[in-house]
């Protein structure tokens, strides 16, 4: 019996997986793949230092990969089984999927087994790779490729309205840190206000200007998080903010600006650095250019790189994130088109 997708993506909604929290999802897909015949493996992640994760996970985390006895697949199949928070339940109408992950990842996860499923039936050597943290800190994907299974091609899943991704934007996180010396604040020259010299080097870092691509865009800059102080009497000791650029080329030259343009005046570091990627066109399937960073740079040894996926990045991450049903079902065709079109050397 054919894999039912839309009824997978409910079950998978359903199970609150919020970034190192995936080990019940893990565990379904796990035991839901074995009953299918698949050989699956779970590889372990590591969770993070939880002393300095907010909302930080407990028990196991793990990446889940699947591949029939024996073989080693022409094809894999990938994309992660994280979420952003807030957690919310799966809900429908006639055209729609709703809850968290609908569309990033959870469709795509349920869209990626269907079509798996047939290629198999097809004779197609196929794998799945489901992995943990790419939210974060793509940390599941950083532990696939040390342990990959000698795949031609990856097939990663992000939401890309099923249009084929011609390129993904970088991702370059950075944390800045500013210290000061308390005081009164009615003594301000007794002290010397980390919060100030933050202001002073984030504003410094918006007027900076950022690389541009032709074919790809602009690079775009993020002030996420910014904390510090005590209250508004007393003269901040300490002050950070997190950033998240998103780059168009090396991120050398972005690393390199921010340093000299802050100056000093804060601790600059980089906890992290996804490159951008470009991919090449497939047969006739419509294309587009991700603004997005994906796991594909922390899966270099599994294969030449593409990526595809039913849903909109406009709706992920929001309280409205939802699937097309229709839009799920068409992605399957598409996966087993494209992959077959690569495994058998189509150009």
């Amino acid at each position: 019996m054919a894999i039912d997708a839309i009824d997978l993506t409910r079950k998978l909604v359903n199970i609150e997986s919020i970034s190192y929290h995936e080990g019940a999802a893990g565990a379904f897909l796990a035991d839901f793949l074995t009953a299918q015949g698949y050989a699956v493996e779970r590889m372990a992640v590591e969770q993070p230092d939880l002393a300095r994760t907010p909302g930080g996970g407990e028990g196991p985390r793990f990446n889940v990969y699947a591949a029939m006895p024996g073989i080693t697949p022409d094809v894999v199949f990938s994309t992660h089984m994280d979420t952003v928070p807030p957690f919310f339940a799966c809900t429908e109408d006639d055209e729609f999927l709703y809850g968290r992950g609908s569309c990033d990842a959870k469709g795509i996860i349920a869209a990626q087994v269907a079509a798996a499923d047939r290629l198999r039936e097809a004779g197609v050597k196929v794998g799945l790779l489901f992995v943990v943290g790419e939210e974060r800190d793509s940390a599941g994907a950083k532990v696939a490729n040390r342990n990959p299974r000698g795949s031609r091609f990856l097939i990663n899943g992000e939401p890309t309205d099923n249009h084929l991704a011609l390129a993904t934007k970088g991702a370059l996180r950075v944390e800045l840190r500013a210290h000061g010396r308390m005081a009164h604040s009615a003594y301000p020259e007794l002290g010397e206000s980390a919060i100030a010299k933050l202001v002073d080097a984030l504003s410094d870092i918006l007027a900076m200007p950022l690389p541009i691509e032709p074919e790809i865009g602009p690079s775009t800059l993020n002030i996420g998080l910014i904390s510090g102080g005590y209250a508004p009497n007393v003269i901040a000791d300490k002050a950070e903010a997190h950033l998240l650029v998103r780059t168009v080329g090396p991120s050398q030259e972005v690393k390199d600006a921010i340093t000299r343009v802050v100056a000093g005046r804060c601790e600059v570091s980089f906890s992290l650095d996804l490159a951008c990627v470009r991919m090449r066109r497939v047969g006739k399937l419509p294309t587009m250019i991700a603004k997005f960073a994906t796991d594909i740079p922390s899966l270099t040894n599994w294969g030449e790189p593409f990526l595809l996926g039913p849903g909109s990045i406009h709706v992920a991450h929001t309280p409205d994130e939802k699937i097309s049903k229709k839009e799920l079902l068409d992605c399957v065709d598409l996966y087993v088109d494209l992959a077959t079109n690569l495994a058998g050397g189509t150009p």
